[in-house]
């Protein structure tokens, strides 16, 4: 006698109408889910948000008869949880790392995300270098430059800022990445950990 019910029975009772077979699977596994959209989201809401929008579309899904892993149901759910995550990052613009693979890798879930030390005092120093390197360009040029990189500004935008043309705006970009590694090769600087 099984003690516990496959999750592909659960998903066959469910889609025929047994509405509580959904309910047990979502129990099931409600926790290895959370935490690995907690993961990567870092925020208590949305991980909550994230987790609800991953079973409205499991529920549709399902519903509509296009489920056919069979055995695969938490890898499956997975995988729509890690999409609607690349999605919630793309809409925020500010992309993670994910390892690329369609299996679900708990090394994904408890890998520690955050620099340690050392990296962080390198990460630092270069942070600092590259300032230090911007403050030598021309003025047009770090105007641009940090209107691109740092406020994320498109070359529409920069062009109605500065009053000058888009081409304007584009050299003015080009000369400046020239000139910062003109910059780099003569100070033999390394801007890399």
């Amino acid at each position: 006698m099984k003690l516990q019910i496959e999750d592909s029975e659960l998903v066959k009772d469910y889609i025929s109408g047994n509405e509580g077979a959904l309910e047990i699977l979502i129990n099931r596994h409600n926790q290895r889910i959370t935490s690995f959209i907690y993961s990567k989201v870092l925020d208590r809401d949305i991980t909550e948000d994230i987790f609800q929008d991953t079973f409205i579309k499991v529920i549709k899904t399902l519903k509509r008869g296009k489920y056919s892993e069979e055995g695969k149901f938490l890898p499956w759910v997975m995988r729509i949880s890690h999409n609607l995550i690349i999605d919630h990052f793309r809409r925020n613009k500010r992309m993670p790392m994910f390892e690329g693979s369609d299996d679900f890798n708990i090394f994904s879930v408890i890998g520690d995300d955050k620099l340690n030390a050392e990296k962080q005092l390198i990460k630092n120093q270069i942070d600092s270098d590259l300032r230090q390197l911007v403050e030598e360009l021309p003025d047009d040029q770090k105007e641009v430059l940090l209107m691109r990189i740092y406020k994320d500004m498109s070359f529409k935008e920069i062009s109605e800022n500065t009053g000058v043309s888009i081409n304007t705006a584009l050299g003015r970009m080009r000369y400046a990445l020239i000139n910062l590694r003109k910059i780099i090769e003569k100070n033999n600087i390394v801007l890399t950990n």
